[in-house]
């Protein structure tokens, strides 16, 4: 079920799902970054693994990984939404953080 939502979150970059399944799913992607971001063969390996689907896993060794190149983690948020209609279950979506948060440049303004 979790390489079936890593593979979603990477290829639409936000997923809706409960929070328990978010916060699982969100340690598993960040692990699913960071060996992006080595970029060797082995790494390639690794995450075809986890992720069956090769045009995603082109787009995280390609895309995500240059996008996160410069960030030491926190790859993804958790934004609660409230509760299932059906049978009342917290509901939040995780996403993907944007190149350009204005996290960092508030960072980098505080640093001068």
């Amino acid at each position: 079920m979790f390489r079936n939502m890593v593979t979603s979150l990477f290829k639409y970059e936000k997923i809706v799902t409960t929070d328990a399944k978010a916060k699982e799913l969100r340690r598993l992607a960040e692990k699913m970054i960071t060996i992006g971001k080595k970029g060797n063969l082995h790494a390639v390996r690794q995450a075809m693994t986890v992720i069956r689907d090769r045009t995603t896993t082109k787009k995280l060794f390609d895309d995500l990984a240059k996008r996160y190149e410069n960030r030491q983690g926190g790859y993804t948020r958790i934004v609660k939404l409230g509760y299932r209609e059906g049978d009342n279950a917290p509901l939040s979506m995780i996403q993907l953080i944007p190149e350009d948060d204005g996290r960092e440049a508030a960072k980098k303004k505080a640093q001068s």
